[in-house]
């Protein structure tokens, strides 16, 4: 098996970031493995999130991030509670929005909504991370401590957004081949967007187990 060069460990920038997934012949391949599954509507997206998972959940424990495809329940296990924790997250804008939309189109309403949605997406990451470490739900729906996180995190949090928004604007590339490649190029910016925020709260946090 290919050793990894860039680890959870490995001082975070746009490139070691961009390379993480395609670092080797071991990585490149599970990164397909993930755009064949998405062909899968909905199960895909949920095994994809679970694989994200147990990738963190290796790198913390000092292993390879590779194989994270071998124990397809756990993945989705993993999938569908992480999902929960991200629908619990943005429930309250999803409220709001359903305010607006049927008592009469108030502005306050989907002001408070976009607010609450941007709050939730930036606080996500704020306990993925800490859910992969030990696989423990308490992790996950406790949003102040999700939020105090983030602001624990400082620069870094927010340069791991960067890199993830870049990531995702680079994807669309994949749409260029028939739409097609856009399965890989999709499955390759969630793998970006998890390495980076993982790498800044780990080190931020302590995350790393020791052996």
């Amino acid at each position: 098996m290919d050793k990894p060069d860039i680890t959870i460990l490995t001082p975070l920038s746009l490139r070691t970031s961009w390379r993480f997934p395609l670092q080797s012949d071991a990585a490149r391949r599970e990164v397909i493995i993930g755009g064949l599954w998405l062909l899968v509507p909905f199960v895909g997206w949920l095994m994809n999130m679970g694989h994200r998972i147990i990738m963190v959940h290796n790198m913390m424990h000092g292993r390879s991030a590779w194989p994270a495809w071998t124990d397809p329940k756990g993945l989705l296990w993993h999938g569908l509670v992480t999902f929960v924790g991200m629908l619990y997250y943005y429930s309250p804008a999803m409220a709001l929005a359903a305010v607006y939309w049927w008592w009469g189109r108030a502005l306050w309403a989907i002001i408070a909504a976009a607010v609450l949605f941007v709050m939730a997406t930036v606080a996500i990451p704020g306990y993925m991370s800490h859910y992969c470490r030990e696989f423990d739900p308490r992790e996950i729906f406790d949003p102040f401590r999700a939020v105090s996180r983030v602001f624990e995190s400082g620069a870094a949090y927010w340069h791991a957004w960067l890199i993830a928004l870049s990531a995702l604007a680079t994807s669309f590339v994949g749409l260029l081949g028939l739409g097609v490649g856009f399965l890989f190029t999709s499955v390759w910016f969630w793998q970006v967007a998890g390495f980076s925020f993982a790498s800044v709260m780990t080190r931020r946090h302590g995350l790393m187990q020791e052996r």
